[in-house]
């Protein structure tokens, strides 16, 4: 490798490590065990897993559906419709919150109709957590299960239909099949990003102990008060991520 390539490798690989490393290094092990033990830890960390796990199954349920219209017609459009369902990857999470305030909220454009037709408010509620978690995810599946759906040999399909096999048929027993491993890896990258969703989640549903605080937000509010249990929360979260990434990295290293 030529060294005006390894310097600045070497730079950026640091840069991305140390302050891993730094977290490492303040972590207080020793109390480690007593910290994850603690009330407010395990309520956040369980509102956190229930949360993110409900967030991915909406995200399924919707994000499937849209990823076959994307990748499977020709819907004038698509490339516009394409893009406006990756917004959320590089919209500023908070701006998220906004939107879905201007939307859902009690005097927002659906969700003013939903209060007084159902007395359902949505923001500042552990529903409010999951809907905000699954409008800054739901992109991770739809690009995942897209990039499965056009890489799948369509011939399959194409000999099921010649059978006799209707459209759902064909969906559910052939397509859906061939598509579960790229299924899986944006379930799977869509219940990491759940997880650790903070700007939308403050902004839509506040943050409320045992209501709306998740990990992140717990992590936000133990820096001010208490560092160490910050830093516990920050290395559950890094554990997850590391967990994450060293599962789909088989994936990704077959993929390129």
């Amino acid at each position: 490798m030529p060294w005006p390539l390894l310097v600045p490798a070497l730079a950026g690989l640091a840069f991305l490590v140390l302050p891993l490393a730094g977290l490492l290094a303040r972590a207080p092990w020793a109390t480690l065990p007593g910290r994850l033990a603690e009330p407010r830890v395990l309520e956040a960390l369980r509102l956190s897993l229930v949360t993110a796990t409900i967030a991915t199954a909406v995200c399924l349920l919707l994000g499937v559906p849209l990823a076959w219209l994307l990748a499977r017609t020709t819907l004038p459009g698509r490339r516009l419709l394409r893009a406006l369902v990756t917004v959320p990857l590089v919209l500023p999470p908070v701006v998220g919150g906004v939107a879905l305030l201007l939307v859902l909220g009690r005097r927002g454009l659906a969700g003013q109709w939903l209060y007084d037709a159902f007395g359902v408010s949505l923001p500042f509620t552990t529903t409010g957590v999951v809907v905000a978690e699954a409008f800054v995810a739901m992109p991770f599946l739809v690009i995942a299960v897209e990039g499965a759906l056009r890489a799948a040999d369509q011939r399959y399909e194409e000999a099921a239909a010649t059978l006799g096999a209707s459209r759902w048929t064909v969906f559910r027993r052939v397509t859906l099949p061939m598509v579960a491993p790229g299924v899986l890896a944006g379930a799977v990258l869509c219940w990491a990003r759940a997880l650790g969703e903070f700007g939308a989640t403050i902004t839509f549903a506040g943050n409320f102990p045992g209501r709306t605080q998740t990990m992140p937000l717990a992590v936000y509010l133990a820096l001010e008060t208490d560092p160490d249990a910050a830093i516990v929360l920050s290395l559950v979260l890094l554990a997850v991520s590391v967990i994450v990434l060293a599962g789909l990295r088989d994936r990704w290293v077959g993929a390129a």
